[in-house]
């Protein structure tokens, strides 16, 4: 049992490295060439560029990752996973308090891991093509929050869910009403007490696009609390927009670098863009998705772990409670990973539905072309991705992709109008 449990958690492993070699070396095959409808934006030297950085960040991150994937395997299929499960739950007769401790342990090894990593991720690469705009001390300020919140979430969480396992023997039911409370309060809480942390928030302080905002919001019949921008410039040259909160306290945020690279009516298509993302309830739907997913993992979790079976998994008598949990989750690893081409679909569906509902607000699909071309040369975004590795991962169409859609959209309007 143990052989073939590590054989998939191998095999699932190799698949996704074999894709993503695959990607790397598409991209970087076709880095000359100049996409249609990318013609006077690009250059043969921003492509190689955008193919070097690109090939830089994959690297590091495969490095990463092999070595992360690598320290696990040791520790979980080896002596190590059964020594630690007996030495934390040596450490008190709590069950609560050992499930606590057990997943704090293991956070702390995992932050400590990608400090370096996150370290030559600001200050190596993104430092190299000039998009790093972090101080080393503003880098270890987010870096101990980051922690603290880490900390704080996993104890709480943790606690909340043991208490409820060890209250009744109805636990799972109970653990998932708990576990959905706190993700729709952390959603409602996130704008005001935990965004503020990383970064500072302001009314978009250019009059004239504040007025088109408004006036795009009221189009979309949207109620918006605000329309923000915030100061990703400090820590990045990167770009992006976002919706955040829901219900009455939903807001629309711009990264000051987004305003600063974009024409008022790109920006304004991008907005159009997020806001259709509401209008057509994505957020709503992948939120029920979510809660629907979970409502069957924790009651299969809960079967498993009534049985008895999972310690055979690893060729053991007994492992403790928490301890299942994590061999629940590399099994969900494993089971889960064909799904992820589903998820996948599903996320490009709908901003293709958030791309048509743009152009039915703006009626300029040029607009939203031209902000998309700007995001890919501004962010080095990689235009050239393997057709394998973009339907198994890939959350958004690609980019050539989705500008050639819209650069259709425009021309069969103007056909019709002709007609």
């Amino acid at each position: 049992m143990k052989i073939g449990f590590l054989g998939g958690y191998l095999l699932v492993l190799v698949f996704g490295y074999v894709l993503q070699y695959l990607n790397l070396k598409h991209n970087w095959e076709w880095r000359y060439e100049i996409p249609p409808g990318f013609e006077g934006e690009l250059s043969p030297d921003v492509q190689e560029k955008t193919a070097s950085y690109n090939l830089a960040g994959e690297k590091v991150s495969l490095v990463e990752s092999m070595a992360e994937e690598g320290l696990f395997l040791i520790f979980f299929f080896s002596v190590l996973f059964p020594l630690y499960d007996r030495w934390i739950s040596s450490l008190s007769d709590s069950f609560i308090l050992n499930g606590v401790l057990f997943f704090l342990g293991l956070l702390v090894f995992q932050t400590l891991f990608k400090i370096p990593f996150s370290y030559h991720h600001t200050f190596v690469l993104e430092e190299k093509f000039g998009f790093n705009r972090s101080t080393l001390r503003l880098w270890l300020s987010d870096l101990v929050k980051t922690a603290l919140i880490s900390v704080v979430l996993i104890s709480f969480l943790t606690t909340g869910a043991f208490w409820l396992v060890q209250a009744t023997s109805l636990w799972w039911l109970w653990v998932w009403v708990f576990l959905t409370l706190v993700s729709l309060f952390l959603m409602v809480i996130s704008p005001y007490l935990i965004e503020p942390l990383f970064f500072k928030f302001k009314p978009v302080d250019d009059e004239e696009l504040a007025t088109g905002v408004e006036s795009i919001v009221g189009r979309a019949g949207l109620q918006v609390s605000r329309v923000l921008q915030v100061d990703a410039s400090r820590r990045s040259g990167h770009s992006n927009a976002y919706f955040t909160g829901i219900g009455k306290v939903k807001r629309i945020v711009l990264f000051d670098t987004l305003i600063e690279q974009m024409s008022k009516a790109e920006i304004l298509a991008v907005l159009a863009h997020e806001i259709g993302h509401w209008k057509k309830r994505h957020i709503l739907k992948r939120l029920l998705l979510t809660v629907g997913s979970s409502f069957v993992g924790i009651g299969l979790a809960f079967l498993l772990i009534q049985s008895g079976f999972l310690p055979t998994f690893l060729g053991l008598e007994s492992l403790s409670f928490p301890a299942q949990l994590m061999v629940l989750s590399v099994l969900g690893k494993i089971v889960l990973f064909p799904v992820t081409p589903l998820s996948a679909w599903l996320s490009r569906r709908h901003e293709r539905e958030a791309d048509l509902y743009a152009v039915s607000l703006t009626e300029k699909p040029l607009d939203l072309a031209s902000a998309l071309i700007k995001l890919a040369r501004e962010n080095l975004a990689g235009l050239f991705p393997h057709p394998l590795y973009a339907w198994f991962y890939f959350s958004h169409p690609p980019l050539v992709e989705r500008v050639g859609f819209l650069r259709g959209l425009q021309i069969k309007e103007i056909k019709t109008k002709e007609q």
